[in-house]
C-alpha cells in the first residue's frame, strides 16, 4: 500500500495519497492512470465475469482535479458495493457517498479555498460529470498549466474552425443551453462542446 501511495503522489496532492491507496487495496480495484480522453476525465466500471472493479482516471490532469475525479469514480464503486445495479448511476445513493468520500479531503485542508467553495456548490447537487459543472471545472482549470495557442471554445468566434489534439476538424456554431454546437469539417457531423473545453485554432 505505501508504494501504491507513493506512486499516486505523482498525480495527487501528497496528503491524499495514502487514502486513495487504502481505497484501491481495500475495494480491491484495479486502478489505472489513462491516456487523456476529451469527452471525460474518469471511468468507473463494475465487476464483470473475471474483472474485478475498475477505474481510470487520464493522466494529464492537475492534482486537484485527478483527486476529485477519483472521488467521484470511487463513489460509483461504493455505490455498486451497496446495491449493485440497483441504484441509478448519478442517484440519490452516489451523491450521498461522493459527499461521504470527499469529507477527509476537506478536514486536510488539501483543496485550495476556491476549488473547495467550488466542491461545496457541485456537492449540493453532483451532476454526472466534474466537467459538466463549469463552476467546478473553471476552478479546477485554473491550475492546469497554461497550453501555448489553445482557446476555450467560448472565446472564438462564431465560425472559427478549430482542431482537436486527434487531428478532427470543427467549425464553432451556435450555443445551445450549456454547450455549442459545432460542425466536424469533412463529415459534416454535428458535436456539442463544452464552452471550456480548450482547442487550438486553425491558421
Amino acid at each position: 500500500m505505501e508504494k501504491t501511495a507513493r506512486a499516486l503522489e505523482k498525480y495527487v496532492p501528497k496528503e491524499a495519497a495514502p487514502i486513495i491507496a487504502r481505497w484501491i487495496h481495500q475495494a480491491p480495484c484495479m486502478f489505472k492512470i489513462s491516456k487523456s480522453r476529451l469527452s471525460k476525465f474518469g471511468d468507473y466500471r463494475s465487476p464483470f465475469k473475471d474483472k474485478g472493479h475498475r477505474i481510470s482516471i487520464n493522466h494529464n490532469l492537475n492534482p486537484y482535479a485527478f483527486l476529485v475525479t477519483t472521488v467521484h469514480e470511487f463513489a460509483h464503486l461504493k455505490t455498486w458495493n451497496e446495491h449493485k445495479a440497483k441504484a441509478k448511476p448519478h442517484g440519490s445513493e452516489w451523491k450521498k457517498n461522493f459527499k461521504l468520500l470527499m469529507e477527509p479531503f476537506f478536514k486536510l485542508g488539501v483543496f485550495p479555498k476556491d476549488i473547495q467553495q467550488a466542491v461545496h456548490v457541485y456537492l449540493n447537487n453532483p451532476a454526472a460529470s466534474s466537467c459538466s459543472d463549469l463552476g467546478l471545472f473553471r476552478a479546477l482549470q485554473f491550475y492546469d498549466k497554461p497550453k501555448t495557442g489553445h482557446s476555450r471554445v467560448e472565446e472564438l468566434p462564431h465560425g472559427t474552425s478549430f482542431i482537436l489534439p486527434n487531428g478532427r476538424m470543427f467549425k464553432k456554431g451556435e450555443k445551445l443551453r450549456t454547450r455549442f454546437r459545432c460542425e466536424e469539417i469533412g463529415s459534416g457531423r454535428i458535436y456539442l462542446f463544452s464552452p471550456v473545453a480548450e482547442v487550438k485554432v486553425m491558421g
